[in-house]
């Protein structure tokens, strides 16, 4: 730690592209009640923000929430303090791809970054400080406010200053003790980061999901394998394969549930005939919805209506 100054295809085209997965897990950290919970506790404890950034998203993360330091923000609004920022946190980057660090900007703040590394990847930082390790004083005011007029900076003096006076005071040491901290905090993280990973290779493919919706708003109709591997974009085989893997039932069977769990519903009905659901659910026979209701249900559609309607006068 220191300081210094398309087509139909056989692919699957809904997995995460490899570019984008270090941003997608890091807002699933930042939505994290964990990340939520420490960011207040950090807060309540310390009086300063803390952010995450992606790795190579060359932005200053704390401007995104509300406690920003007032004299950043206002050095932020000119185009030179912003290009400046912007410079420093790239090269924050640069130097905390192990360990913390910190840099000073031309104002005298410190900011610092500490990493968060799944594996042999950095995939973010943990963004905090625009603090001064020394008390404010007006020579150094006075040199910066220097540098704003000489890049042609237009900004309200009596404000800049004030904002900067205000700024948060920490002891050298202190600060050390809070990074190593935040530190202990981003290996939690990392660890976090590969349950999210784990289950995100679990969850449903896109292909699956749309292929329920599709049957899902036609299973009334007659369906065939073909179709609804067409209506996903995908060949049938490959459809199959994924369909299976993904619910754990063929095309088939997972049609035949849901016209069953259709036709459950309906028989709660007493006036409503069994010939009358059958037709109603999809079923292209009697015969057909009696093999697979008893199948998937245990019990005949008459028994079934039978044993729904004692259960009913008993309540």
């Amino acid at each position: 730690m220191s300081i210094a100054t398309s087509p139909r295809s056989d692919k699957i085209d809904e997995r995460p592209d490899p570019d984008k997965r270090p941003k997608t897990l890091v807002d699933k950290l930042s939505n994290s009640q964990l990340f939520r919970d420490y960011v207040q506790a950090f807060h309540d404890a310390t009086g300063l923000s803390l952010a995450i950034r992606p790795a190579k998203a060359y932005s200053n993360a704390l401007a995104r929430t509300n406690k920003e330091n007032p004299f950043c923000a206002l050095v932020a609004q000119t185009n030179e303090g912003c290009a400046n920022c912007l410079k420093m946190q790239q090269d924050l980057e640069q130097q905390a791809g192990l360990e913390p660090q910190s840099l000073h900007c031309f104002a005298g703040l410190c900011d610092s970054a500490v990493p968060i590394r799944v594996g042999d990847e950095l995939i973010a930082f943990l963004q905090t400080g625009q603090i001064l390790l020394h008390q404010p004083n007006r020579e150094e005011f006075t040199r910066t406010t220097r540098q704003l007029l000489a890049w042609g900076t237009e900004v309200n003096l009596k404000s800049l200053e004030e904002a900067y006076f205000q700024t948060k005071v920490f002891e050298p040491g202190q600060y050390h003790a809070m990074l190593r901290l935040l530190a202990t905090f981003a290996e939690h993280l990392a660890t976090i980061s590969n349950s999210i990973e784990h289950a995100a290779s679990d969850e449903e493919p896109a292909l699956v999901g749309h292929a329920k919706r599709y049957i899902k708003a036609r299973f009334q109709q007659k369906i065939s394998l073909d179709e609804a591997a067409q209506a996903v974009n995908a060949s049938t085989r490959h459809f199959c394969k994924v369909f299976k893997q993904a619910t754990g039932l063929t095309f088939t069977d997972y049609l035949a549930r849901i016209r069953v769990e259709k036709a459950k519903n309906l028989l709660q009905n007493p006036h409503r005939r069994v010939s009358e659901i059958a037709f109603e659910t999809g079923f292209d026979s009697i015969s057909q919805f009696n093999r697979s209701f008893k199948r998937i249900v245990g019990v005949a559609p008459t028994q079934y209506r039978s044993q729904a309607g004692q259960k009913v006068s008993n309540l």
